[in-house]
């Protein structure tokens, strides 16, 4: 056990200049040797006590420690250095890799939706490619018409604009219509009119059904009446395929139909629409995908697609499934969530309670912290459950580490509540707008002798303990009164009997804010004056409490969106 963790401790110390990540370490462990999470206390005691031993040493004798117990950790294997996090995809070959992402615009796209998104743009990424978004809008019964720009805007927000290219399916209907023409001409393919339940009975005994044996001139004939004598349900061309197919939804399956349903792009000019399997082949022939990358419940569909190219002769794609998430407590239904919209339940797709891109992006979510979570999950075939807790701990600890360096504080005083503190000297307070981060710079507040506490902070103010105004001074209670005591913050850390530090705002010069709730709660409050300076959509940091995200800047008001904590 000791050995798996020095030789990750020196692998991370070796990444990180003879520091090391307590945090990084206990992940990268638990991934690789699963069987260690069965004891995670005794394993963090064994990491805490390995790491103070590396880090006692100096880099040249962490480096020859790897080198005489661990040499393979020296050895920079060139395609992990060039790619990354990411496990290698078969076949693939820099700046040659052309991935695809193929919602259909039943809505705009959600939390399940963002992890595929983000793998297939990852991995485009990684290997120098393209990404492709493919509106698969063949279905007409089925389209939300406000998706096909959500999707769009969706798509390249949490790409960082990477989509390379935007295809709408309705678009590309006379190119189907010619590839399904010549497998009629190959007689690979037929126009079946066999009742659908007469007909699935005999593909379930493996027995072909009379118009399999029709001519090639026939299954033509039929094919041109599909477009205006046949009526929906009445014929379907069919692919010809093996029908002793031990799985049988291999065994003939569709290709095209009639569908009478008025779609929003092409109206009532077009009725007969290619089934996914077939434009899916298609599409990633003609714009050359190199990977598809989607959940293994398209299993089935890959096997169909190979034998749709098979026929023309063309190289199929290499496929790579993941397993299946559940996000466990999320509403992810776009047309439940659509009708919840309509009846007012939620404001629209931004609903700050709702787990879609809008929503998120609203809020102040960053891209890459949605990226970040979909590459810990990886290209896995396991299947996953992901809760509510988990997923927002998670995105929301991604999300920290990308916002915290560049996120300004500013004090909040919820409920506020005055107080006056005797002897309290009057000065201009100069605070940083963040402690770790100088670059940020400072923001001034003038101070007199009364505060603006929050109405919790008040209640909880006792005589047996010194208190302290953050970067201003320290105070006592004494009786019904405040004191002021001193005003170094060491005068406190070095007192036997500290108390509580709180934000606070002077008596005056304040500006009122608003924060809506991610519980459709409005918090209000006042803000220090120097929040007039910052800029809509700027996300900043409301001391002690949460981030948040300048939602709408008002002559009187500033209201703001809860980020995370």
């Amino acid at each position: 056990m000791k050995n798996i963790v020095l030789k990750e401790v020196l692998k991370n110390a070796l990444a990180y200049e003879g520091k090391t990540n307590a945090k990084a370490i206990l992940g990268s462990l638990i991934k690789t040797n699963p069987e260690l999470r069965k004891d995670v206390p005794a394993l963090l005691k064994l990491i805490e006590t390995v790491v103070k031993e590396v880090e006692s040493l100096s880099l040249d004798k962490i480096k020859a420690k790897i080198k005489a117990e661990f040499p393979e950790l020296l050895e920079v294997k060139k395609e992990e250095a060039v790619l990354g996090p990411l496990k290698p995809l078969p076949e693939a070959k820099m700046g040659q890799v052309i991935t695809r992402i193929a919602p259909s615009p039943s809505g705009p796209l959600h939390i399940g939706h963002a992890y595929g998104l983000a793998l297939n743009y990852e991995y485009a990424k990684m290997y120098k490619g393209k990404l492709i978004l493919r509106i698969e809008d063949t279905n007409p019964e089925n389209i939300y018409p406000p998706a096909y720009d959500l999707i769009q805007e969706d798509a390249n927000w949490l790409t960082d604009n990477g989509v390379s290219e935007v295809i709408v399916q309705s678009s590309r209907l006379g190119m189907y219509y010619d590839y399904a023409e010549k497998l009629l001409q190959m007689s690979k393919a037929y126009v079946c009119t066999c009742p659908a339940e007469e007909w699935t009975e005999k593909k379930n005994k493996a027995i072909e059904c009379p118009c399999r044996t029709l001519d090639k001139t026939e299954n033509l004939l039929r094919y041109a009446k599909l477009f205006n004598e046949y009526a929906e349900g009445e014929a379907i061309v069919r692919l010809k395929t093996d029908l002793q197919d031990k799985n049988p939804a291999m065994r003939d399956f569709g290709l095209m139909r009639i569908v009478e349903h008025v779609h929003p792009k092409t109206g009532k000019e077009q009725r007969v629409w290619p089934l996914m399997v077939f434009s899916v082949a298609i599409d990633d022939h003609e714009t050359k995908v190199s990977h598809v990358l989607n959940g293994k419940d398209h299993t089935d569909n890959a096997a169909k697609e190979r034998i749709i190219m098979g026929y023309f002769g063309w190289k199929p794609p290499i496929y790579k499934h993941w397993g299946r998430i559940n996000f466990e407590g999320f509403e992810l239904s776009t047309s439940k969530t659509r009708r919840a919209i309509e009846e007012n339940k939620y404001h629209g797709w931004d609903d700050i309670r709702l787990p879609f891109m809008q929503a998120l992006k609203k809020r102040g979510y960053q891209p890459a912290a949605l990226r970040k979570f979909a590459m810990e999950i990886g290209l896995s075939l396991n299947d996953k459950t992901v809760s509510q807790e988990e997923f927002w701990k998670n995105i929301n600890a991604f999300n920290k580490d990308i916002l915290d360096s560049k996120s300004k504080r500013y004090f909040f005083v919820e409920e506020p509540h005055l107080i006056e503190i005797k002897n309290a000297p009057a000065k201009n307070v100069e605070i940083a707008c963040h402690p770790e981060f100088p670059e940020l710079g400072k923001r001034k507040i003038s101070a007199t002798n009364k505060f603006y506490i929050t109405k919790k902070d008040a209640q909880q103010l006792d005589e047996k303990h010194l208190h302290r105004l953050m970067d201003y001074g320290n105070f006592r209670l004494k009786g019904k009164n405040f004191h002021y005591e001193s005003e170094t913050y060491e005068e406190y850390k070095n007192a036997h009997d500290k108390g509580q530090i709180i934000h606070w705002l002077p008596e005056e010069n304040n500006i009122e804010v608003e924060v809506l709730l991610d519980t459709d709660v409005k918090s209000l409050g006042l803000g220090e004056k120097s929040l007039k300076d910052c800029k809509e959509g700027e996300i900043i940091q409301l001391e002690r409490r949460f981030f948040a995200r300048i939602d709408k800047k008002e002559k009187d008001i500033i209201r703001c969106l809860f980020l995370h904590r």
